[in-house]
Formats: C-alpha cells, sequence, structure tokens
C-alpha cells in the first residue's frame, strides 16, 4: 500500500522487448526524483510506480522512459470546453487540469473550444477533470471523439503489430530475393535462375534496403541505450546483423581480406537474420495480446452509458458522471452501468461475466445488482451505490492488474539471470572469438566446413573471420526474451483466467503460494455452512415450559447482530411469542451473554459460562450431549443462578462442502475445520464433510494461533473465512481466502478473494494456482534448457566432430522459435478449465443440520 502523500500508478510502456528493457525501465523510473518504487512486466508491458506528487510528476517519469528508446503511454481525453472567450479563459483551464495529480499534458485549443488531455485514468478521471473545469464556472463535456476514439494502449499495440508487419513484409519480400541469388549456382537452381543473380553487388543493393530499413529499429535502440550505458536485445540484434552484413561487403568489395572471399558472402545471412528477428517481434506483439485477453474482456465489459433520472427528468449520460445515490433505469437487454440497490421492479440479470455464475440471478426491491453485467427480462429502477473506480468491476480490474504487476517468488532467479545476460552473451561471445582466433581455428579448422543447413563451403575462411562468425552466432542464438517472459506472461494469464471464474489473486506471491499449498483450514459458520441457523430443540427443567424457555432466551438474544441470536429471536416469534426488549445486556465474548428482565437474571451459553457462574448442568448434559452428537449447538439456559433448560440450534451445510472436502483431499492436502463448538458438535460435523481434523472450542482470538500450531508442523497453510471475525487468521495463513466477499472486494482480508460463496472455487483457486505455477516452470524449464543447450552449440562445441557451425540465420530462426514457444505455451491457459469445473456441481441430496457455536465463535 502507498504511504501517505504518495500516489501508485499502472502505466503502460511500449517497446520493451527483453528481461534488460524491463531493468532499464525500472532503472530509469527509480532514478527520477519522488519516485519510491517501480515494478515492470514485460509481459503486461506495464510499470507499477508509486511516487510523491508533490516531488515529481508523470512529465517526468514520460521523460525518463523515452529518452531509454522506449514510449510511455498514456490515455488520452478530448473534452468540449464552452464559456471561454479570451487567452485567459485558456490559461485557466490549462492550469486547473494541469494541477491534478494524474494529467501529464493539457492543450486547450480557443477556436474549437476543445482540451485534449494526456493522463493517467486510475489516478484522474475524466469526470474529476470535468468537475475542475465547470468549478472556474466553464462547461465541459466529453466530445464524441473522445468516447469513439480507441483505447491508447491498444492503439500503441496495433500500431506496433502494424509497424512490424511491414517491415516483415519487406523484409521476407527482399530477402527471399536475397537468398535465392545467392544460391543460384546450387541444386537444380542454375537451370531455373540466370546467372546475374548470384552477382554479388545486386546482392549488396538488395540487402542494405533491409538492414537499413526494417533492421534499422535494432541500430537505433541499441545505440540509445548504449548512450546511457545500457545493453538489451537490440544490441545482440544489431550486432549480428551488422557483423554478418560487415562480412558480406567486405567480401564482395575486398575479397583478399581474409573472411572467406567472394564464395563467403553472407548476405543472404544479413537478410534472413533480420527477417527471422523481425518475424518473432511480430509473432510475440501479436500473442503476448492475446495473453490478456482476459482482463481486456473485463474492460470491455465497463458501461459506457447510464440512464438517470435528476430533478424528474430522465437523461443520458456517460457512464463516468453517474454520482452516488443517482437513481438510475435500466431497461432489458441493457448494461447496468454502476453498483447498486434496486429499488423497484423484478428482472433477472446474467452476472456471469463477473462472478462466473452461469444462471441468470433474480433480482427485486432489496437486491444488489453490479455494474458491467447484463439485464435480461425486466425493467428495474436502483440507486447507486458504488459509482467510478469504487464499482465491483473496476475494484476486479484493479486487483487482477495489480497481480500482473508483482512478481512470484520463481521469478527472482529468472530475474538475477535475465539482469546479467546480454552483458553475460557479450562476454561470452568475446572469449569465443579469442577461443577460436588463438586456440580452435588451428586446432580443427577443415577446408571441407560448412554452415548447417547451407550449401557454403568455408574453405577460403580466414581464422579472423571464422572466429567473427562464430561469435555472432552466440550473440545470436541465445534468447533472454524466453526468460524474461517465462513468469510474467504465464500469471498474467492465470490471473486473468482466474477472474473468469470470480476468483481474485491479489498478488503473484499469492498465486505461486496457492499452487503449493499442504492443508486448507475452513472456518465453519459462513464456511462450511450457510450460516442461516434456525432453532431445532428446546428442553424445559425446574418447572419451566418449553415457551417460557424459549421466550428467555430470545429476550437476552433481541439486541444481538449474531446469527445464533437472531435465529433464536425468529424462533421465538415463529411460535407466537412475544420478545421484549431486556433491562440489560452484555455479550461475553467465547461463552455467551448476560440479561436482566423483569427482575430476573437470564443466562445463555456454554458449558464454560455455567462452569464460571457456579451453575451445576447434571442434569441437562445427558440431554446436551444427544443434541451434540447430531451435530447441532446446545444452548443452556439459567435463570437466576438455577439451570432451566436448554436452546438447540443448527445450521445448514453447504451442497457444495462435502464435495469440496473430497476434491480437496484427492489433490493431497489435508482438510482442518476451526470453530467455537465443543468437540463432539464439531466432530460430528467433520463426519458429515469428512473433514479428518477438527480445532474445536476456539475463541475468536485464539484462530491464528491454532493457523501457527498448523505452521509450525511444517505446512504451508491456507485460511477460508468469510472475513468478519477471521481477519487475524486470514492474515496469518500462508494464503489467506476470503469467501463470498461480494460486490465489495478491495476491503477483504486475505490473499485471495472469492467472488461467490461456494466452496468448489476454493478447489478451482487451487487449481488454476497450480497450472499457472506448471506452466511457469514448463517456461522456464525451456528458456534455460534452450540457452544452455544452443549457447554451447552456436559457440562451435559440435564443429571438431562435425565440421559444421550454425549459420547466423538458423541462429536466429532458433532464437525466434525459443521465444515463441514460451508465448505459445502460456495461450494454453486460455482454453484451461479447472478440473472441478468440468465435474460439475451435483449438490448434496439432503440439507444437513449442522451446530452453530454455543459461545459466539463461528
Amino acid at each position: 500500500m502507498p504511504t501517505a502523500g504518495q500516489v501508485k500508478t499502472s502505466l503502460t510502456v511500449e517497446g520493451m522487448t527483453c528481461a534488460s528493457c524491463v531493468s532499464h525501465v525500472e532503472k530509469a523510473l527509480k532514478g527520477v526524483r519522488g519516485v519510491n518504487g517501480a515494478v515492470v512486466n514485460l509481459a503486461t508491458s506495464k510499470a507499477s510506480v508509486e511516487y510523491d506528487p508533490g516531488q515529481t510528476s508523470l512529465v517526468e517519469m514520460k521523460k525518463a522512459v523515452d529518452e531509454l528508446g522506449y514510449e510511455l503511454v498514456l490515455s488520452t481525453a478530448n473534452l468540449q470546453v464552452t464559456g471561454m472567450t479570451c487567452a485567459s479563459c485558456v490559461a485557466n483551464v490549462q492550469r486547473s487540469v494541469s494541477a491534478l495529480p494524474g494529467v501529464a499534458k493539457v492543450v486547450v485549443n480557443l477556436a474549437s473550444g476543445t482540451a485534449r488531455v494526456e493522463y493517467a485514468p486510475d489516478i484522474t478521471s475524466i469526470s474529476e477533470m470535468k468537475k475542475a473545469i465547470e468549478a472556474l464556472g466553464y462547461g465541459a463535456a466529453e466530445s464524441s471523439q473522445g468516447q469513439e476514439a480507441l483505447d491508447r494502449e491498444k492503439e500503441a499495440r496495433e500500431n506496433e503489430i502494424r509497424r512490424q508487419l511491414i517491415n516483415m513484409i519487406a523484409a521476407w519480400s527482399l530477402g527471399m530475393v536475397v537468398m535465392l541469388g545467392t544460391f543460384q549456382p546450387y541444386w537444380i537452381l542454375p537451370s531455373i535462375l540466370p546467372d546475374w543473380m548470384n552477382n554479388k553487388v545486386l546482392l549488396f543493393f538488395l540487402t542494405t534496403p533491409i538492414v537499413l530499413g526494417p533492421g534499422r529499429q535494432f541500430f537505433i535502440n541499441s545505440w540509445n541505450g548504449l548512450k546511457r550505458g545500457l545493453t538489451d536485445m537490440n544490441l545482440l540484434y544489431a550486432t549480428g546483423i551488422g557483423a554478418a552484413y560487415f562480412i558480406a561487403v567486405i567480401n564482395t568489395f575486398w575479397p583478399d581480406a581474409g573472411f572467406g572471399g567472394k564464395e563467403a558472402t553472407f548476405y543472404e545471412a544479413a537478410a534472413l537474420l533480420t527477417a527471422f528477428i523481425i518475424l518473432g517481434r511480430y509473432l510475440e506483439a501479436i500473442t503476448r495480446g492475446r495473453t490478456s485477453e482476459a482482463i481486456r474482456r473485463l474492460m470491455k465489459l465497463q458501461p459506457k452509458r447510464a440512464r438517470v433520472l435528476r430533478n424528474g427528468q430522465e437523461l443520458d449520460i456517460s457512464a463516468e458522471d453517474v454520482e452516488l445515490n443517482d437513481i438510475v433505469i435500466v431497461r432489458p437487454g441493457e448494461a447496468i452501468p454502476v453498483d447498486g440497490l434496486v429499488l423497484e421492479g423484478y428482472s433477472s440479470v446474467d452476472q456471469s461475466m463477473v462472478t462466473g455464475e452461469s444462471i441468470p440471478v433474480e433480482k427485486k426491491a432489496g437486491d444488489e445488482v453490479i455494474g458491467g453485467t447484463i439485464n435480461k427480462t425486466g425493467a428495474f429502477k436502483f440507486r447507486a451505490t458504488r459509482v467510478g473506480k469504487d464499482t465491483a468491476l473496476a475494484q476486479i480490474i484493479k486487483l487482477v492488474e495489480d497481480a500482473q504487476l508483482t512478481r512470484a517468488p520463481i521469478q527472482q532467479v529468472a530475474d538475477k539471470v535475465a539482469g546479467h545476460f546480454i552483458l553475460g552473451v557479450h562476454a561470452l561471445a568475446l572469449a569465443v572469438f579469442l577461443f577460436w582466433f588463438f586456440v580452435g581455428y588451428g586446432l580443427w579448422f577443415v577446408p571441407e566446413s560448412r554452415l548447417i543447413l547451407t550449401p557454403y563451403l568455408l574453405t577460403g575462411m580466414g581464422v579472423f573471420g571464422f572466429a567473427l562468425l562464430t561469435s555472432v552466432t552466440v550473440l545470436i542464438i541465445s534468447c533472454p526474451c524466453a526468460v524474461g517472459l517465462a513468469t510474467p506472461s504465464a500469471i498474467m494469464a492465470g490471473s486473468g483466467k482466474a477472474a473468469e471464474y470470480g476468483i481474485l489473486f491479489k498478488g503473484a506471491d499469492a498465486m505461486e503460494a496457492t499452487a503449493k499449498l499442504q492443508a486448507v483450514i475452513f472456518d465453519k459458520t459462513g464456511t462450511l455452512t450457510k450460516g442461516e441457523p434456525s432453532v431445532t430443540d428446546v428442553v424445559a427443567l425446574g418447572g419451566m415450559t418449553q415457551d417460557e424457555v424459549l421466550r428467555l432466551a430470545a429476550v437476552a438474544e433481541r439486541n444481538s447482530e449474531h446469527p445464533l441470536g437472531e435465529a433464536i429471536v425468529r424462533g421465538a416469534r415463529s411460535r407466537g411469542l412475544e420478545v421484549e426488549e431486556a433491562d440489560s445486556f452484555e455479550a461475553i465474548p467465547g461463552h455467551g451473554i448476560e440479561a436482566r428482565f423483569g427482575g430476573r437474571q437470564v443466562l445463555l451459553g456454554n458449558r464454560k459460562l455455567m462452569a464460571e457462574r457456579g451453575i451445576t448442568l447434571d442434569m441437562l448434559v445427558a440431554e446436551a450431549e444427544r443434541l451434540e452428537s447430531e451435530g447441532k449447538t446446545a444452548m443452556f439456559v439459567a435463570v437466576d443462578g438455577m439451570p432451566s433448560g436448554i436452546v438447540a440450534v443448527a445450521d445448514t451445510l453447504k451442497e457444495t462442502s462435502a464435495q469440496a472436502v473430497a476434491e480437496l483431499h484427492r489433490m493431497g492436502l489435508r482438510v482442518a475445520m476451526i470453530t467455537g463448538d465443543n468437540r463432539r458438535t464439531a466432530e460430528a460435523i467433520a463426519r458429515r464433510v469428512g473433514i479428518d481434523r477438527v480445532l474445536a472450542e476456539v475463541l475468536p482470538e485464539d484462530k491464528a494461533n491454532e493457523v501457527k500450531k498448523l505452521q509450525a508442523e511444517g505446512l504451508l497453510v491456507a485460511m477460508v473465512g468469510d472475513g468478519i471475525n477471521d481477519a487475524p487468521a486470514l492474515a496469518q495463513a500462508n494464503v489467506g481466502i476470503a469467501i463470498g466477499s461480494g460486490t465489495d472486494v478491495a476491503k477483504e482480508t486475505g490473499q485471495v478473494i472469492l467472488i461467490k460463496d461456494d466452496l468448489m472455487d476454493v478447489v478451482a483457486a487451487l487449481q488454476v494456482g497450480r497450472q499457472t505455477l506448471r506452466l511457469i516452470k514448463q517456461n522456464l524449464g525451456w528458456a534455460f534448457g534452450y540457452n544452455t543447450l544452443a549457447i554451447p552449440i552456436g559457440a562451435g562445441l559440435l564443429y571438431p566432430f562435425f565440421a559444421q557451425m550454425v549459420s547466423p540465420e538458423l541462429a536466429a530462426l532458433l532464437m525466434a522459435i525459443s521465444s515463441l514457444s514460451v508465448t505459445m505455451n502460456t495461450l494454453r491457459m486460455r482454453g484451461y478449465v479447472p478440473p472441478i469445473r468440468r465435474l460439475g456441481r451435483p449438490g448434496m441430496s439432503q440439507p444437513t443440520q449442522v451446530a452453530m457455536p454455543a459461545g459466539r465463535q463461528t
């Protein structure tokens, strides 16, 4: 969380291609005065920055990033400003909007009455800009062009794809001609192609536009980095392309220089090397966008327009302009613009896009509705309760984006390797050059040497040319992109997939920890059970009737907000008993309550309370044990210090509790239940759901200690609770899972948030976490395995045995395939369905009655 006075924002950075780029952008942002932290994610092209707006601004951060040759992309808003009459008006509007913390640039045009604003939408909204302008006495509205314009981030990605596509077409068109010209003397090509196509000067003029056109980006970007003492993948590319082109030019115009002569002009190497690298860039740009489709689908759900009632008039306004307590009208087929509470009307709403529930949910007066969901049948009015950044959808998107900008512990090794990869590869390439120049060439070079998959004989290749060719191949064949993308791309895909099922991970570390869990503790009331108890039995003693015992218990509980107390009050009223106000009331946490009514003292609670007050329960113990063996909670009632009876209360197990526990066992996890119930009642409930470990008679404040005890056994523990009184235990657990959080997800304690009140989602969260960790390990295994194998081969490890070297263009193809394979492997997550979801959700044949904790513990 940002500290006081700090602002945290997520910014889009375009142009990053590898882990070194990430390192450079982070270093640049952290170097800006006032920036206290920066985390950059290659897969999402996002930078999470925490800064002090009093010391720096978005302008300074944008300048620092843009100077490196990357682009910090901000959103753009076009506002129509009315009432401006002179240059002073322009200056006032510009000054007022510029003063907003998330605004980087404002251009106000008096003639057209417009203001174009570059801004960070998660800091400052268009609505806030309009309010700032209106506060000056001018009118402000979002222009139609602004509403219809494509999102800048999407536009930047599409521009990159388009640019690389043009580069790719140019490089491959000319590159194929160069390749045909180079190979014209070989195979059957002399009978098909004219001799002049093999003219070296012609090949020079065909290759030069490729190197200086599509390949120009690598030289410019590497120069921009070198000017600031930075190295990245562009330097590897530029060195490889430049060296291949340099050798070819030397051998064309100065064939006796010792680089292999006229028969070793590597024009096709320079051309195809450029073409393969650009092909890799193009495919990465496409596939990288697809890994974040889930979060983009959520963003597309955000409605653009809303229909509100103001001053008796129905107005059609931007959804961003809906204010708290506005009355909003929704008709059949329309999207609900913001969160709210239904006032009148009846309908069914499709919430699947937010909560994952496949069946439309009925909505009537008093029910909550979620912004971004679709109204199906009826029309209704609702009062807006959460707008703008506070809506459930906005909170979900923010949580998913934040999770994608965090780093999993497993990524630390990859980051360390990738951060030093470029310099390491250059040092290795230099060592390879020196080895082959001083040692290897003299020991193993033979005139019959060939480049793999080419017709070239390296007969005339001198020691310098051979050593240079080998070192260039090492530079090209290495692939830090695969290492840099392995973890963040999988985290992005996994967190997006989880969000589709209403499961929100608060960070990559939470996702990794969830995947490694060994034990799960369920809170009982409201988690394993529905939290809707009812009175099942009343036992009377000492001349009192059942109704008298229940009435006194209900009077004592009348002011209670605990589910158990409410159940007793409901039970008394359902029997037609009058539940009056107690003269005094005191809750005794973990034990029960004490009340005074009509001059009598009433105690209601568990054995501990009765023992503390010296009340003997001998005549009630047998009956209490019978009730508890049935899974009911026995509440003892004492009046004026004498035992008077028992009120038994039972809750109902959720339909999916037993199935979820069984699935967790099948996955190899230990499952425990924590409750305030006495051990006999707790074990009866545990047997019904298949739980193997019971933590009974636990006071609310002791739940965290019980979690610690399990952790002391060496287990990685998850605590699942409804968050009401489980916050310490959720925080103590390795992973806190807050279930049934509904629409207010941002306030939940815990690292994993389940929007729905469904235990199957606990299983689904573990399955998504495990699949994501599996993907990360596969990606890292491939990325490190590829480099471990490919770099030695590129360095000539096999040459002494086969007299063949990897050609630069083959190295480029292998490098592109390596990077692409990581992204394609991650894309498998798009079609992933958690196994528990494939099984369906068979309910239990009968609702099962279970106990409520007698002493206020849940």
